[in-house]
């Protein structure tokens, strides 16, 4: 009788723990992968400031530096907002060579933590999106 109560206690258990897997989330780290990242750029000398959208794996200058973003995540509006963008960005000096000044993940929610390092510049990640209003021509 022990043996059969354990069994039926065994099951109820595991019959549990697996109704309880399919009601949570697939995945608590979801993300959604966008073909667009959007940046807002500072110019420190004017304090002019604009908002410019690239697209994935295109190039965009702003001012001395060109902007690349590798792959941009957002994430789904039922979590919490956490917008994240792999990129590099390189100077053209005044001699007209190119230096890459940053490669890395910048993250929207925290813009200072892996920030662009330019005395003249600053750009930092605001969002990520399917798609693009603005029409930006690449530099290849």
């Amino acid at each position: 009788m022990k043996k059969n109560g354990l069994k039926a206690a065994m099951c109820a258990v595991a019959c549990t723990v697996s109704l309880l897997s399919l009601s949570l989330p697939a995945s608590a780290d979801e993300k959604i992968k966008n073909p667009v990242a959007e940046f807002t750029g500072l110019d420190k000398i004017t304090g002019q400031i604009i908002v410019f959208d690239v697209l994935i794996d295109e190039t965009v200058q702003f001012g001395a530096l060109q902007v690349t973003p590798r792959v941009c995540y957002s994430r789904p509006p039922t979590e919490q907002p956490r917008t994240s963008a792999f990129l590099e960005v390189d100077e053209i000096t005044l001699d007209n060579t190119i230096r890459r000044i940053f490669t890395g993940w910048m993250f929207a929610d925290s813009p200072a933590l892996n920030a662009v390092e330019h005395p003249v510049y600053d750009v930092w990640l605001t969002n990520c999106k399917q798609t693009s209003e603005q029409v930006t021509v690449g530099k290849q």
